[in-house]
């Protein structure tokens, strides 16, 4: 993809966060999708592209009424939506559509409508893995980070470091969920999930959504709001069985989607203003940090702590409180790229003064794939 030939034109989240118990998960992607073209000036005979997951695309094309000549339902977990935006600039650019809408929609806490993702004991995980007593996300999680532990040094008050930094952002921020401010000693306190997972080091869990609208930047000028630029996109997979990674305590396919979408936007570490990180648990800012680059090998941990990315910080990271504090539906990639556009638009509630580089990056399914976004408020 060429730098900046792809512009965000529409951006919105449902028009509520945390308990949405009217809404079904197709209602979600709705509310999400009509504030998103409202914010663009669009109705749904203008969108000729839809992408999502969790959701068929066809059911949500045929709920909003809309006839694409292009459709995505890719579903690699949380990261998802970052696909979507790559592979939408990619058809954009190729004439397979002119005008794509992404929706993303989860009744994560009310389970409304919601569907399921499958399982059972004839697949990959239920044969080599469940046996063994690992079930869902923090018991799966557990292993890398406990690696990452005992080879790096990284202590309990600095994983709890995570989890009190993001809530300082999200104190600045009126939708997030959790807002009251946290120390280390009352991570520490609460409630032991899995080990080393205490409660405030694992994800909310809420219902909500959000949509982009992505289109040709030559046309960004056609829109009513401040366009968001796509200068540089990357993607991978590594396994689907967290016991398979190929080191614990890194994640490949963070490492080949980072560095994709860091050549292509052909920017150094240092142009970045703004980052967002996947953090449904505490551990994962850790990992992003070292495998995008920005720290070295077993120094993330104590980079956080010294306060770097925190308000005022060096490195702005997860600026609307991140899947610990604001939101966690269930996959939470689309709310991370959410941010990302509010603050190239300047209008976060938490604003990264005079930011123009934003990198936005997901993981999918306990380290099994990975999506990373890079936009700009600047044309290349």
């Amino acid at each position: 993809m060429k730098p900046g030939s792809i512009a965000i034109v529409g951006a919105a989240e449902t028009t509520e966060l945390g308990l949405i118990p009217g809404l079904s998960q197709l209602g979600l992607h709705a509310d999400a999708a009509l504030n998103a073209m409202k914010d663009a000036g669009l109705s749904p005979k203008d969108i000729d592209g839809v992408a999502c997951a969790g959701q068929s695309p066809m059911e949500v094309a045929w709920y909003l009424g809309i006839t694409p000549t292009w459709a995505d339902g890719t579903m690699v977990g949380g990261c998802s939506f970052m696909l979507h935006v790559r592979h939408a600039a990619a058809a954009i650019n190729e004439g397979l559509c002119n005008t794509v809408l992404i929706t993303h929609g989860e009744s994560g806490k009310s389970g409304v409508g919601r569907g399921g993702f499958g399982g059972g004991g004839s697949t990959i995980n239920g044969q080599f893995e469940s046996p063994y007593g690992i079930a869902g996300p923090p018991s799966m999680f557990t292993i890398p980070v406990l690696r990452y532990m005992k080879d790096f040094g990284l202590t309990h008050e600095e994983l709890a470091m995570v989890a009190v930094v993001q809530r300082e952002w999200a104190g600045k921020n009126p939708r997030a969920t959790m807002k009251d401010p946290i120390t280390v000693e009352d991570v520490l306190a609460s409630r032991m999930i899995a080990y080393p997972f205490h409660l405030l080091e694992c994800c909310l869990v809420t219902d909500g959504g959000g949509a982009l609208i992505l289109t040709k930047a030559d046309r960004a000028k056609d829109f009513p709001n401040k366009p968001v630029y796509v200068v540089g996109t990357g993607e991978s997979v590594e396994t689907p069985m967290i016991s398979q990674m190929e080191d614990f305590t890194t994640s490949k396919a963070f490492r080949v989607s980072g560095k994709k979408a860091f050549d292509e936007a052909g920017i150094t570490h240092k142009d970045v203003d703004h980052l967002m990180i996947y953090d449904a648990f505490a551990h994962l800012p850790i990992y992003g940090l070292e495998d995008l680059g920005f720290c070295e090998r077993g120094e993330a941990g104590k980079f956080i702590a010294a306060g770097n990315t925190r308000p005022g910080g060096k490195l702005p990271l997860n600026t609307n409180g991140g899947g610990l504090s604001y939101m966690h539906s269930g996959m939470y990639g689309m709310y991370a790229l959410q941010e990302s556009v509010r603050q190239m638009r300047g209008i976060a509630p938490a604003q990264v003064p005079g930011a123009k580089l934003s990198v936005c990056h997901g993981v999918g399914g306990m380290f099994a794939a990975s999506g990373t976004i890079i936009m700009s408020n600047e044309r290349p």
